[in-house]
């Protein structure tokens, strides 16, 4: 089991804002916790696999009380494995671009194929969703950034569907310890001195997670 799993969402590589956060917090955590096994899951490196037909199908047969067959249990496994992947560490780092207003489609795909009955929620007729992952110590800390939105624009700089949708999902599957690490310059921002204020929120996050 790793110490700490880092989840890229960008695809920019050193050119990333949200990587750059992502490394400045990575380099304290080192710093507090020397020997610290840590994965790095790059979701562009075609490890995440597709939930297509044969996956909601998996899914639905589930939900009925059944056992996946053939191209079903297929990618059933491929969708097991990546939960277990995510579920390994109590410890999360998320790196997140605003794309569109929302999440780039890869995390999207990723809260797809790992939120599924008996691993993330279960469902009760009267009482609705059960969130699996709450009560084990989970931690997440989320580095959100935007190039154009920030909070206080109008509508005309594009809507926050990033941090609501995410940072929901995240307490939805009963992960409720997040903490948000955010960069926001817009395009008439001091980048250079919000870039210092974030990088140093991102230390401090790192040296307490």
């Amino acid at each position: 089991m790793p110490d700490l799993l880092h989840i890229s969402a960008s695809p920019r590589g050193e050119e990333s804002q949200s990587l750059r956060l992502a490394a400045t917090f990575l380099d304290t955590y080192r710093e507090v916790h020397p020997g610290a096994e840590i994965d790095e899951w790059d979701l562009w490196d075609g490890s995440l696999p597709a939930f297509g037909p044969a996956a909601a199908g998996a899914k639905m047969t589930v939900f009925g009380g059944g056992t996946p067959q053939g191209e079903q249990a297929v990618a059933w496994q491929a969708a097991r494995d990546a939960f277990a992947r995510f579920d390994a560490a109590d410890r999360i780092l998320f790196s997140v671009p605003m794309w569109n207003s929302g999440v780039p489609y890869v995390l999207k795909q990723f809260v797809d194929v790992v939120s599924q009955p008996g691993w993330v929620f279960g469902v009760d007729a009267v009482t609705g969703y059960e969130h699996l992952l709450a009560g084990r110590d989970k931690r997440a800390a989320v580095v959100y950034t935007s190039a154009v939105w920030g909070p206080g624009l109008g509508r005309e700089f594009g809507d926050d569907f990033q941090a609501p949708f995410f940072t929901g999902w995240l307490n939805w599957t009963g992960i409720d310890d997040v903490t948000e690490i955010r960069f926001h310059p817009t395009l008439t921002g001091d980048a250079a001195e919000l870039g210092r204020i974030a990088h140093e929120a991102a230390r401090d996050a790192a040296k307490t997670f």
